[in-house]
């Protein structure tokens, strides 16, 4: 029997190992026509934080893509900036599932946060909502005078499917070098499509999402079975041969998350690279546990982790850690 961490444990319980993505796509698709489909989501009013939407045209094609741009109120400079992708296992999820957060982060590390509302598998599949982060990060970089932010201090960063897209996103930056990336930070990343292949994991200890969502959400993505032969590294960054010369990464993800065998392999290979990493592995946690109990000591802990790093890595007066592996709250 799994036992969960006690600051998880009391809805860890009730929750299922799996929730099919199709069935929340669904649910989804089904809201989307009952309010209006093509109503873009309300701004919030938020003291000290100012929100604009910004819609970027494609680089390659007849689309633009939004991005939901949140900035301190009236900061006296420019300020570094995280651009931000959702999770949702790339078929599900948009820039208002993570505002709160978001906004949290602004003020707390005193930077610009740019979430994208990137296309979404499986009607449009891998390189297309790839390609539209690598629009988002374009205009930011080249507009970052007029936007008012640091164009040398621009960090990538993202939760589940989208922290595995910014990790491919910091791969195409590093091979193009157009686009300078300060950081990565990934929150239980989704990296390698093989583990739709292991019948090692016990999933008994798995929540929300098992290799049956996996195996769905990879599989819409790449728009062919997961697990073989040529996937392409920017789809899969697990499958990435070379990490050298990467930026400094954030990583962190519980015990009980299915990724975190190919996370931590992940963390192990940037470190053995040379690429500064610090990685912080939350004993009897399950995957979006964050989300779920958003003020429970652990994730209080787990955020600060993720936020102090973007405040050595992105303010110029301090400096990251070479590696560190922290464990937290460990029952």
């Amino acid at each position: 029997m799994a036992v969960f961490h006690p600051d998880l444990c009391p809805k860890a319980r009730f929750l299922p190992r799996s929730v099919h993505p199709r069935l929340i796509v669904g649910l989804l698709k089904l809201r989307a026509r009952l309010r209006g489909s093509t109503r873009t989501p309300a701004l919030p009013t938020v003291d000290g934080v100012t929100v604009r939407d910004f819609w970027v045209p494609s680089e390659t094609e007849a689309h633009s893509v939004r991005v939901r741009l949140f900035q301190p109120e009236r900061a006296p400079h420019a300020v570094p900036a995280l651009l931000w992708l959702h999770g949702g296992g790339f078929v599900m999820g948009d820039p208002e599932m993570d505002e709160i957060n978001n906004i949290a982060m602004v003020r707390d590390a005193g930077i610009a946060v740019a979430a994208v509302d990137y296309r979404l598998a499986p009607r449009h599949r891998f390189p297309v909502p790839l390609d539209d982060c690598y629009t988002a990060l374009s205009w930011l970089t080249r507009e970052a005078g007029s936007l008012g932010v640091q164009p040398d201090r621009i960090a990538v960063g993202g939760s589940s499917a989208g922290a595995g897209l910014a990790a491919g996103l910091v791969l195409m930056a590093h091979d193009r070098q157009e686009l300078p990336v300060a950081f990565q930070m990934l929150l239980y990343p989704m990296l390698d499509d093989r583990t739709v292949l292991r019948t090692d994991i016990d999933m008994s200890n798995v929540r929300l999402w098992d290799n049956n969502s996996n195996r769905y959400g990879w599989s819409a993505y790449l728009g062919r079975d997961p697990g073989g032969a040529g996937v392409n590294p920017y789809a899969a960054p697990a499958r990435r041969a070379d990490l050298t010369g990467l930026p400094p990464t954030w990583m962190g993800m519980g015990t009980f998350d299915l990724f975190h065998d190919e996370d931590l392999a992940y963390a192990r290979r940037l470190i053995e690279s040379g690429v500064p990493c610090e990685l912080h592995v939350v004993e009897g946690a399950y995957h979006g546990f964050d989300l779920f109990s958003p003020n429970a000591n652990v994730v209080r802990q787990f955020r600060q982790g993720y936020v102090d790093a973007l405040r050595r890595a992105l303010w110029p007066q301090t400096s990251i850690s070479i590696s560190q592996t922290l464990l937290l709250g460990t029952p």
